[in-house]
C-alpha cells in the first residue's frame, strides 16, 4: 500500500490549479494525431469537482451548436496543459448539473462580484 502511495505522490502536479464549481474555465489539452501533437482547447462552465489526490477529476459543460456537450478531465493528468480561469462563478451547490434540464439565459452562471 505504501508503494502506491509514492507512486501516487509522484504524479500529482505540484502546481494544480485554482478553480471552483461555477468557474469558466479554458482547458488546453493535448492531443495526437498520428506523430504530431497540438494543443485544443475546450471552454465551458465547471459543473463538478470530483475526487481528490491523483484521481481528481472536473466536469466542464458547453453548448455547441445547440447541443450540449461536457467532458471530465483529471486534474493531474499529463495530457492537460493548462487550465486558465475566464471568469469566476457565484453558485451556492457543489454540483451544477441541474444546468443540464435548462436552456438560453437560464443555463448561465452569475458572475462573482469582488
Amino acid at each position: 500500500m505504501d508503494a502506491l502511495k509514492i507512486i501516487a505522490a509522484e504524479s500529482v502536479k505540484e502546481q494544480a490549479p485554482e478553480f471552483s464549481v461555477g468557474d469558466t474555465v479554458r482547458v488546453g489539452v493535448n492531443i495526437r494525431e498520428g506523430d504530431k501533437e497540438r494543443v485544443q482547447y475546450f471552454e465551458g462552465t465547471v459543473i463538478a469537482r470530483k475526487g481528490s489526490g491523483v484521481g481528481a477529476t472536473f466536469t466542464v459543460r458547453r453548448i455547441s451548436y445547440g447541443v450540449g456537450v461536457e467532458r471530465v478531465f483529471p486534474v493531474h493528468s499529463p495530457n492537460v496543459k493548462e487550465v486558465t480561469i475566464i471568469r469566476k462563478g457565484k453558485v451556492r451547490r457543489a454540483k451544477l448539473y441541474y444546468l443540464r434540464d435548462r436552456v438560453g439565459k437560464a443555463a448561465k452562471v452569475k458572475e462573482q462580484v469582488r
